[in-house]
């Protein structure tokens, strides 16, 4: 696929995957600091502490991400329907034939969703500037789906969240998807892992030669 210009670890949402057991403790630590506070010190180190707590605690819940298996879309007919998650624009010829390949197994014709992740910086994430990656993301699409279209491929596009992964598991509660393919930075795999992990569906890297999507 060429050289790929994979965005920093900073670029990625920073999360953290919760087990329900541990909710009760969540609640003894949310509970506990300010009683303790309010015991030793009167109600003025109770509330500041309590509400030190919940701080902490609204991060920790911004940052939790699900361990639980991704629902998908079901189909309502039998047209073949591939994901392709583009945090880098899809637009070499050997890319696009790999997608054209995968298009057509199905007799039925095939709909290809193209799905750019908003990607920002840590900073950009925290302070809400959702501006410049939006227009990267739009344009990763431009040129992904005029490739396609070219290519005489049914495409369209969407802006998805900044966590690729947050981003396809939103789209895929309306995109009955039958094969999912990731194209652009994935550091050390950890999207492909993840997906495969959690999708009852085929999730391939994709690769600039077909049948690409038949190693999986």
């Amino acid at each position: 696929m060429g050289p790929d210009r994979d965005e920093p670890a900073s670029a990625r949402r920073p999360t953290i995957t919760i087990k329900a057991w541990l909710l009760p403790l969540i609640v003894i630590a949310l509970v506990v600091p300010g009683t303790a506070g309010f015991l030793i010190a009167g109600p003025g180190l109770g509330l500041a502490v309590g509400a030190l707590t919940v701080g902490v605690m609204i991060v920790v819940a911004v940052l939790i991400r699900p361990d639980e298996p991704i629902e998908v879309a079901r189909a309502g007919d039998e047209r073949r329907r591939l994901l392709l998650v583009a945090t880098d624009a899809v637009d070499r010829p050997a890319e696009v034939e790999t997608l054209r390949f995968a298009a057509s197994a199905s007799p039925a014709g095939a709909e290809i969703l193209v799905l750019a992740p908003a990607l920002s910086t840590r900073l950009e994430y925290w302070a809400t500037d959702v501006g410049r990656p939006r227009l990267d993301a739009q344009r990763k699409l431009v040129l992904t789906i005029g490739a396609l279209a070219a290519a005489q491929l049914d495409a369209r596009g969407a802006v998805g969240d900044p966590d690729p992964l947050q981003a396809v598991e939103d789209s895929l509660r309306d995109f009955a998807a039958d094969e999912v393919f990731i194209a652009g930075a994935d550091e050390d795999g950890q999207l492909l892992a993840e997906l495969r992990r959690r999708l009852d569906l085929p999730v391939y890297r994709l690769a600039p030669s077909p049948p690409a999507h038949a190693a999986h």
